[in-house]
């Protein structure tokens, strides 16, 4: 048998090779040190005491590894206040109590080390007391609070630092009545940006529809909320500081164009974890390839719908704007729930100031023009107006 000829062997050799490294960069990806637990926010309450206000809630910490025990010696929060007005005179104090399943609580809100068990579960009560600066109330002054949560995971990867945040509102501004809602012409149809409290983890979409947009809606109307506000209703945002850097995704990120969320490294690490390394460095190349031959584009339609989606920091409105913001999870599962649940269209959109729509998705039926033309101007803007909603009804 004849040796193969060298214009077969040299490429053969050197497919080879980049299939091992693809092999040796998601093998590394999957391997690398990491903590299975994960924290989640119980609903929070918000209770008027004279001028100041408290916030009650809990948080809670699982571990859904089946035998990996993973230690908790550190838990922090720190309560950062939003609002319109000066609020460096608002006396903030935080109580954390261990709420473990197995040990009592300690009178002096000490949070010993604790070891969290293979698919076990273990919380800490948070109360934050908000006193304003005398003569003032803390109800009216005082409009969001973001709870800065930090932790230690201590284990066999490591000793970790993660950081997570849950926003409670402390107002919510009063639903729009139909009688007083600000319609705006649009293209054969009428738009109305429909205003919200900040949103975040502890609500539910449903409910939110419901108490700002159930009085307004009408057989006909087409429901439209913005990708980012349901992503972080959903929990998905996480802080720069959970981010570990790869050395392929500081290389890759300098490709990009400045104001891109992947230009840098912990924006194209956060769509690595996604989808993978092997995937994210085939469309890097493919996308060069195609941009060479005049094909803008080619390395988000490789990539994955996640590529364009994902807002690095700065990208969203305060507090958010401090976190990486991920694309909603099962968006055309969501629209046609809010469908069946409200009777009218509904779609989840993503709209810039530059005239460009995109509808992620719309339930059965949705008139896809229709919802195009009338966010084209985009009502809702992408400062800090706080109408994640547009409510659209054909003329």
């Amino acid at each position: 048998m004849e040796p193969l000829s060298p214009l077969f062997t040299v490429p053969l050799i050197g497919l080879l090779l980049f299939g091992l490294t693809l092999l040796w960069l998601e093998l590394r990806h999957r391997l690398r040190p990491a903590s299975p637990l994960r924290l989640e926010a119980a609903p929070f309450t918000v209770i008027r005491q004279g001028e100041a206000l408290v916030v009650e809630g809990e948080i809670r910490i699982h571990n859904p590894h089946p035998k990996m025990e993973v230690f908790v010696p550190e838990l922090q929060v720190e309560p950062v206040l939003l609002g319109r007005a000066e609020l460096s005179g608002v006396s903030r104090q935080v109580r954390i109590t261990a709420r473990h399943p197995d040990e009592p609580a300690r009178p002096d809100g000490y949070w010993a080390a604790y070891i969290v068990k293979g698919r076990k579960t273990t919380a800490a009560g948070v109360r934050v007391t908000l006193t304003p600066p005398p003569g003032q109330d803390a109800s009216t002054l005082l409009d969001t609070l973001w709870l800065d949560i930090t932790w230690i995971h201590y284990g066999p990867f490591g000793r970790l630092r993660r950081r997570d945040g849950v926003l409670v509102p402390l107002r919510k501004p009063e639903p729009a009545v139909p009688a007083m809602a600000s319609w705006r012409q649009g293209d054969a149809c009428r738009v109305l940006p429909v205003k919200t409290h900040l949103l975040g983890v502890l609500d539910d979409p449903a409910e939110v529809l419901e108490r700002y947009c159930g009085a307004l809606i009408q057989p006909g109307d087409v429901l439209t909320i913005g990708e980012t506000p349901l992503a972080v209703i959903q929990g998905r945002y996480h802080h720069p500081e959970t981010v570990e850097p790869s050395m392929l995704s500081r290389l890759l990120c300098r490709a990009f164009h400045p104001t891109s969320s992947l230009a840098t490294a912990c924006g194209l690490q956060t769509l690595i974890d996604i989808t993978g390394p092997a995937r994210v460095l085939c469309a890097w190349l493919g996308g060069f390839a195609l941009k060479v031959l005049g094909s803008k584009g080619g390395f988000y339609r490789l990539a994955g719908p996640q590529a364009r989606l994902i807002d690095d920091v700065t990208g969203t409105t305060p507090p958010y704007d401090q976190t990486l913001v991920l694309g909603p999870a099962e968006p055309e599962r969501f629209c046609e729930q809010m469908a069946a649940t409200f009777g009218v269209a509904v779609a989840v959109v993503d709209v810039n100031d530059l005239g460009r729509v995109k509808v992620l998705a719309a339930s059965r039926g949705s008139d896809l023009a229709l919802i195009e033309r009338a966010l084209r101007p985009n009502p809702a803007g992408n400062a800090n107006e706080r109408t994640p909603v547009v409510l659209i009804r054909p003329a």
